[in-house]
């Protein structure tokens, strides 16, 4: 088995990409990713559980037709920001800069999200923590509206929520995401709230950007290759199955391209509509069928088995709701392995192989990743 450490030349052979703080993130695999991509004869690529649309973003940069889909609104905003912009963007300077240039008011967001510096501490006189101070939160709400007020739609619009978006990330008091806020302030939190033009550039290949369940989409649209990355969820059985929700996760964002002020609840003024008691992506769902086999795992093997692509790039992470084994099988019956990268996070090393059950051995091992070059 052949090692390679994990930040080579091979591994920086990547275009730049953007993205906010992500816990599903791939930035470390696209470089792996696109190496796997190169070694079939592959034009256009569908991108189905899109995230930040990092991946997307490194498959255009390289050459590639993209079809970017996802179930999140704030991804779909990522996509037509990065992938369908026809403009030159130093022509958003003007937009940016009024933006930039908009009063700070006390508004929705302010109410729920906004804190006082009080010294240090993030935990305010209703004894919650925030996830920003509220001169960032003034701004957020200035911005938001004018937003509104402009009128813009398409690609103009995703192009100021994106940079809004990457902006707040910027002066947030989390981990990384919005189900638990810092009890102290953040170093970044301090600092002002000021957007600037995504680093986009004209579209080269006539992409397409989704928002729809994976499942649905996979059988009516054609792709040469296609990179499923489905989030596999906790195999923790006492995680409730709120926390491994990306709705969850990520509400914020959901709420600041919708600007819909959803009714809240909880410590961190959740989106009602993430609340336990709405479904979770079936990806994420973490209880068993009568047979005693995972939901999760039995959406991996229909998609497998539908997605209209000849060939798939399959993620897979250790630790994740569906068992290697259970995994194995599933690959097993969608076609035949061309290959399998595994990625050793904590030694920061990476691994090639020929398909063989080498990838078995070490999948129970914490922070391993797994990238297999299937052909259906």
């Amino acid at each position: 088995m052949q090692q390679i450490a994990l930040f080579d030349d091979l591994v920086l052979d990547a275009p730049p990409t953007e993205g906010i703080k992500y816990a599903g993130s791939k930035l470390k695999l696209i470089p792996h990713i696109l190496q796997l991509a190169r070694r079939v004869d592959a034009k256009t690529v569908l991108d189905a559980f899109a995230g930040t649309t990092r991946v997307s973003q490194a498959f255009a940069k390289s050459g590639y037709r993209v079809i970017c889909n996802d179930i999140a609104v704030w991804s779909e905003v990522f996509g037509a920001c990065y992938l369908l912009n026809t403009k030159r963007p130093i022509e958003y300077q003007p937009l940016i800069d009024h933006l930039n240039s908009v009063p700070p008011v006390d508004g929705w967001f302010t109410h729920f999200y906004g804190g006082q510096p009080n010294g240090g501490s993030a935990v305010q006189q209703d004894g919650l923590k925030k996830p920003w101070q509220i001169h960032n939160t003034r701004k957020l709400d200035g911005i938001r509206q004018e937003i509104e007020n402009l009128g813009l739609e398409g690609v103009d619009k995703a192009i100021a929520l994106t940079s809004l978006i990457l902006a707040l990330d910027q002066v947030d008091n989390t981990m990384g995401h919005f189900a638990a806020y810092l009890r102290e302030w953040s170093p970044r939190s301090y600092n002002d709230l000021t957007l600037r033009i995504p680093d986009i550039s004209v579209a080269r290949q006539n992409h397409q950007v989704f928002r729809q369940d994976a499942l649905a989409l996979s059988p009516n649209i054609t792709a040469d290759l296609a990179y499923l990355d489905p989030p596999y969820g906790s195999n923790n059985d006492k995680m409730p199955p709120s926390r491994v929700r990306y709705a969850s996760y990520y509400h914020l964002w959901t709420t600041v391209c919708l600007f819909d002020k959803p009714k809240l609840f909880g410590k961190v003024r959740r989106r009602k509509d993430t609340s336990d008691t709405i479904a979770a992506s079936i990806f994420e769902e973490f209880r068993r069928d009568t047979d005693g086999k995972y939901f999760a795992v039995s959406a991996i093997e229909q998609l497998l088995q539908n997605v209209n692509a000849r060939w798939i790039i399959l993620s897979y992470s250790s630790g994740g709701r569906a068992t290697a084994e259970e995994l194995d099988a599933v690959i097993r019956s969608a076609g035949k392995v061309l290959e399998v990268i595994e990625i050793d996070y904590q030694r920061n090393v990476m691994s090639g192989m020929k398909w063989t059950n080498e990838w078995l051995r070490d999948v129970e091992q914490p922070n391993h990743e797994f990238l297999f070059l299937i052909e259906k």
